[in-house]
């Protein structure tokens, strides 16, 4: 497979990522940063070197795909922070459409994510930043039903 080859895979299969790395394509499909942060937190290797397609990057997901070493990002669409962070990480980043800032899901103001790294100048300073997001995402899912655990 190559970077063509995500690319389409992301489009025709509705995905909200994929990821190659080696012959081993992997697809994803929540939203926002979640996939990528449990991909990072228990599977680090598999990101080293990576090729990566995605619809949205934002700062907290350049930041986890910098943490994780890939090797090339391609956005539908890109912060201008993100595109900075990626490439300051030494890999290779384009992007169908940059934008300012990543809109939030209501689309009346800035991704919570992208508001919450806007200052973190590296990914090590934006990581902490994202697991605390994540980790209240998911208690305040958990709080309304919307994740139940066992």
């Amino acid at each position: 497979m190559c970077k063509a080859k995500i690319k389409a895979l992301l489009h025709e299969g509705h995905y909200s990522c994929v990821i190659q790395h080696g012959d081993e394509v992997r697809t994803f499909s929540r939203r926002g940063v979640i996939d990528l942060y449990e991909l990072y937190e228990t599977e680090r290797g598999f990101m080293q070197g990576a090729y990566v397609a995605d619809k949205v990057i934002g700062k907290g997901a350049a930041a986890l795909l910098a943490l994780g070493g890939v090797a090339y990002v391609h956005a539908d669409v890109a912060s201008v922070t993100a595109l900075d962070l990626l490439r300051q990480a030494g890999i290779e980043a384009e992007c169908d459409r940059q934008v300012p800032y990543i809109v939030n899901r209501q689309g009346d103001g800035r991704c919570p994510l992208e508001t919450a790294c806007h200052d973190a100048a590296t990914p090590e300073e934006a990581y902490p930043l994202i697991r605390a997001f994540v980790q209240k995402m998911f208690y305040a899912r958990k709080e309304e039903g919307k994740i139940n655990k066992h």
